[in-house]
């Protein structure tokens, strides 16, 4: 067993125990702490679980499944946010989780991979088209705000009706990027298996569907529940540590959803499987922003809960920064460590920035 996996099974004794925590009334911190210790386990069997059931499946089916899970975690996070009426939390978290991809995520790769080999090298042209998907993604999320900014008085239910606008556009948009990278140019997107035999390189037996199933079933029941003590504790227990709601969804939030995921990333590029790493990161960061956000847009007309795409500007000043510095870290199609270590202090100097920004009364 690595030590990444003894980890994991280690951090589950968190379920039982921030349950304990919530039903004695141990306070709110120890149920956030303990809940969100509790996820980060569960993000990674059903990251696990979703992988194996993808080679049972096809490279097609297998392909929708990862699409589809990949960021499940931090959807359902969202989700239950978003029925609790804590907008402005799952509006941190979209922008969080894609800052967090491109910038930590990406660094720690990029820094780690770099450490052990002195150059590593991915596909340049993969990199350009993500590039240029999250070009899109962040003109589409500047769009709502930018029309809030420069319209006075304009109604919430016109701000509503944009944003499903511009949602329905994005996930026309990730419908393309899936049947393009998948069916049309599938060729361009293979960049191998995370896991063989590590004794032997070859390829192990097809796993067991049934059983990895009910794994990803599992996992997905407690990730709700271990959500929903994580919210009703979150407002409590981050006054409780002084951080605001901005600081909180744009920082802990995707942490906590993204660590296992964030773990893969890592663990490929110290592997020198620099493609699989980027596409990791980088297509984690466009399906946040291309289907996990619209879908909560969405999911905001069935709550009876005002989800817009109206953001905090400087959210998407810092989401731009992002996109920019990895474009352009990635555009070259090889990496180093002071690239990776450029991307980690730019996320450093983000969250400073995010930890001292002031609430400010109004603002998305």
């Amino acid at each position: 067993m690595s030590t990444k996996d003894l980890i994991f099974v280690v951090l589950l004794l968190f379920i039982p125990v921030s349950i304990a925590a919530h039903f004695l009334d141990w306070g709110a911190l120890p149920v956030f702490l303990t809940a969100a210790a509790a996820i980060v386990p569960l993000a990674a069997w059903m990251g696990v679980a979703t992988e194996e059931i993808a080679v049972v499946a096809g490279p097609n089916l297998g392909g929708l499944l990862n699409a589809t899970f990949g960021n499940a975690t931090e959807l359902i996070i969202a989700l239950i946010a978003l029925r609790a009426g804590l907008l402005s939390v799952v509006k941190a978290s979209i922008t969080g989780s894609i800052i967090s991809n491109l910038l930590l995520v990406l660094g720690f790769s990029m820094f780690l991979g770099g450490l052990r080999y002195k150059e590593q090298t991915f596909q340049s042209v993969m990199a350009r088209l993500n590039a240029s998907v999250m070009n899109l993604a962040v003109v589409a999320m500047l769009l709502p705000t930018a029309v809030v900014a420069t319209s006075g008085g304009i109604e919430e239910i016109t701000v509503q009706k944009l944003s499903t606008a511009v949602a329905i556009v994005l996930l026309i948009v990730y419908g393309l990027t899936l049947l393009f990278s998948m069916k049309t140019h599938a060729y361009l997107c293979d960049v191998g298996e995370a896991e063989n035999d590590p004794e032997t390189g070859e390829e192990v037996e097809k796993p067991n569907i049934a059983l990895w199933s009910g794994v990803l079933l599992a996992c997905t029941l407690m990730v709700a529940i271990e959500s929903e003590l994580l919210v009703s504790s979150l407002e409590e227990a981050t006054e409780y540590l002084g951080l605001t709601a901005l600081f909180t969804g744009v920082i802990l939030v995707p942490i906590i959803g993204n660590a296992a995921e964030h773990a893969t990333a890592v663990t490929v590029a110290i592997k020198n499987k620099m493609d699989l790493s980027m596409s990791v990161a980088m297509g984690s960061s466009l399906q946040i922003a291309l289907f996990v956000a619209p879908v909560l847009v969405l999911a905001g007309w069935v709550f009876g809960q005002p989800m817009d795409l109206n953001f905090n500007p400087f959210e998407l000043v810092a989401v731009g920064v992002a996109v920019l510095l990895a474009n352009s870290v990635s555009s070259d199609g090889r990496s180093d460590w002071l690239e990776g270590a450029l991307l980690l202090a730019t996320y450093l100097v983000l969250g400073f920035a995010f930890f001292f920004h002031p609430v400010v009364e109004g603002m998305a």
